[in-house]
């Protein structure tokens, strides 16, 4: 590249400063020079603006459109990306421009699969230039270069005029440039997907609730982030048919909050064993984690269900309150005494008792649900309770109806929400039962 602009750019005389007298030649040179720089300058701003339109984000095959538009706006004629992954070649993709224009896919193929081996013995030069059928239709493969890494070629093709060689220099800058952003994009991929695999190890299976207690939960990461995060769901079974519902969440996120969730999600299920009322297992969780050190603060809410009593206890260590949705499918706010986050060491937490009928459904949230930027949260627990539901509808519909409503897939925050409906099992008459 630097090439290209210094040889455009014409030299001026060191004597060739302005002067009045004799003639004015210099005057006309010294003006042409200024003009040319002006004319250079603008040339690199127009190729630094383009430079810039390309990574915008890490998806790849975002990256290799953005490629091919910037190559043919500089350079016009036909680009198209050939990606290499591992020992697989791909066929002509991200085309902008006269798809009829490209050369055969098996040659532009084959300069993938080599575009890291120069020729022996030859100084390997930044592309390969292909002639078509005609003198006239020309052709060239700049290799998606990066460290010793190959992504693969651009392809960039024109008919009509013969190759130049700045336009080559052109051509493989814009596809190093691109490769820089495509090794990025691929390791972010490598990294989400390392993630995703430790959040599913992470988020085992909750314990299975009582017979008498229908669950359905659902988890959603931050759109565009980081698979593994803090927030966590569970349900352990305690006597006599009660069902002890939690969700949580670690302050914080990525790959930390997530180990942090594990270490409360283990404590929790070893504390709620004892089948001790909701505010002592959030009491003792709090002691066990306020002495490690490294331990983040986290909300939590416990609900404990007894569709016996028709009754649910509840406890909150700074956890958003949980939603009541009646049969008939309006929602409300269920108050809850709310103590500190758990790992604060401050203690103080307390109990509290409301009806829960058979067939009423109660959902537990994270606050990534509900929270909005710049939005009171009272506000945007309002706006939750505004949504209705249908009568009658299962928990998966439930789950459906309030991710959509409040547009959870694309909230700003990870999403965890746990839906619950006791009822009451039938009992099945013995052989020898008498009908009434």
């Amino acid at each position: 590249m630097a090439r290209w602009i210094q040889s455009r750019r014409r030299p001026v005389p060191a004597d060739s400063g302005p002067r009045r007298e004799g003639g004015g030649g210099h005057e006309g040179t010294v003006t042409s020079a200024r003009a040319e720089d002006v004319a250079e300058g603008a040339r690199l701003n127009t190729l630094r603006e383009a430079l810039a339109g390309i990574g915008t984000s890490l998806d790849e095959a975002t990256t290799c459109a953005e490629l091919t538009r910037v190559a043919v706006r500089l350079a016009g004629g036909t680009a198209a990306v050939i990606r290499l992954t591992g020992q697989t070649v791909s066929g002509y993709e991200a085309i902008t421009g006269d798809a009829d224009a490209l050369p055969d896919a098996r040659w532009a193929a084959a300069m993938a699969r080599e575009a890291d081996v120069p020729a022996l013995g030859t100084q390997s030069e930044p592309w390969t230039e292909h002639l078509g059928p005609t003198p006239a239709r020309v052709a060239l493969c700049a290799p998606l270069l990066s460290g010793e890494e190959a992504y693969g070629v651009l392809v960039w093709a024109r008919s009509g005029q013969p190759l130049l060689r700045t336009e080559a220099e052109l051509v493989s800058l814009l596809a190093e440039r691109a490769a820089s952003h495509i090794r990025h994009a691929r390791a972010y991929e490598t990294i989400n997907r390392t993630a995703g695999d430790l959040q599913r190890a992470l988020l085992a299976e909750p314990g299975r609730p009582h017979p008498n207690l229908d669950v359905a939960i659902r988890y959603l990461p931050a759109g565009g982030g980081v698979l593994v995060g803090g927030d966590w769901c569970e349900t352990v079974r305690l006597h006599f048919g009660r069902t002890l519902l939690v969700v949580g969440d670690v302050m914080g996120h990525g790959l930390e909050a997530a180990v942090d969730m594990n270490v409360y999600r283990s404590s929790l299920r070893y504390i709620a064993s004892a089948d001790l009322p909701p505010h002592r297992v959030l009491r003792q969780m709090d002691e066990i984690s306020s002495r490690e050190a490294d331990l983040r603060p986290a909300t939590c809410l416990l609900a404990r269900v007894d569709p016996g009593r028709h009754q649910v206890t509840l406890a909150s260590a700074g956890h958003l309150p949980p939603v009541l949705i009646t049969r008939d499918g309006a929602a409300s706010i269920v108050p809850v005494p709310v103590g500190p986050p758990l790992g604060t060491g401050l203690g103080g937490y307390e109990s509290a008792t409301q009806p829960l009928a058979e067939g009423e459904t109660l959902l537990l949230f994270t606050d990534g649900l509900v929270e909005r930027r710049g939005e009171d949260i009272d506000r945007s627990l309002d706006r939750l309770s505004a949504v209705r539901f249908p009568g009658g509808e299962g928990l998966d519909g439930v789950l459906d109806t309030i991710l959509g409503r409040l547009d959870a897939r694309h909230a700003e925050d990870d999403v965890a929400a746990l839906a619950a409906r006791p009822h009451i099992r039938q009992q099945v008459p013995s052989a020898g039962a008498v009908s009434p």
